[in-house]
């Protein structure tokens, strides 16, 4: 049966860091400054899809409406 090598003090412990992880630290990188830039204060598409929804949604029952008036007449506004 094979041997196994004996371990560090600082290994035994748990916890404790080696010698080569303590050289290796490095000091904290620096922060970047962040520029917050303000957008237009126009609508945008986000802003436009539910609008045009809507409407077409309206048009849509209030063409369907004037078809069942006008050729059946049991339209709700057209008769």
């Amino acid at each position: 049966m094979a041997r196994s090598r004996s371990r560090g003090a600082g290994a035994r412990k748990g916890g404790g860091e080696s010698r080569s992880t303590k050289s290796k630290k490095k000091a904290a990188p620096a922060v970047a400054e962040v520029e917050v830039v303000e957008e237009s204060a126009g609508l945008s598409i986000d802003d436009g899809i539910p609008m045009v929804t809507t409407l077409v949604l309206l048009v849509a029952i209030l063409v369907t409406d004037y078809v069942l008036g006008t050729h059946y007449g049991e339209g709700l506004f057209f008769k």
